[in-house]
């Protein structure tokens, strides 16, 4: 048992020298949206901007390997749908699926909420960023669903 002890140590010891998501850097703001209110700004700040904007706040555990791997993952696939800090610069800036996945519970993630409490919107919270995300961003069209 202490063997596999030591093994699994020396194993994760290994781990972090793998850089995969270690550069924990952040891209210039290059361009915002027109939010619709103050308030939509601050909701998304809270629930969605660590991995939907270029102001990611890269907290101690996201240096520890496997965790950083998926932290980094899920922050470049994030910026890489919808980056509201390129917003008209960047190709793809999906803004107007938001409002449904929000809806539809799909965002944020759930592993994001275990280490974000204060990213847990109430009902009333949920609704306003839901209605604030479709006055900035618009929402998908309906035939694109099909």
């Amino acid at each position: 048992m202490k063997k596999i002890i030591l093994i699994l140590i020396v194993l994760f010891g290994l781990i972090q020298f793998i850089p995969y998501g270690k550069n924990h850097t952040n891209p210039k703001v290059m361009a915002e949206p027109k939010w619709d209110s103050p308030k939509t700004k601050e909701l998304f700040a809270r629930g969605c901007a660590d991995c939907h904007s270029n102001e990611t706040k890269w907290p101690w555990y996201s240096n520890i390997a496997p965790i950083s791997w998926s932290i980094y993952h899920h922050v470049e696939e994030g910026r890489e749908h919808f980056n509201v800090s390129m917003w008209g610069i960047q190709k793809k800036n999906d803004g107007d699926e938001a409002s449904k996945e929000v809806k539809e519970g799909e965002m944020p993630l759930p592993s994001y909420l275990i280490a974000h409490p204060e990213a847990r919107f109430s009902k009333e919270e949920t609704k306003a960023l839901i209605e604030g995300l479709k006055k900035t961003f618009g929402e998908e069209d309906d035939e694109h669903e099909h």
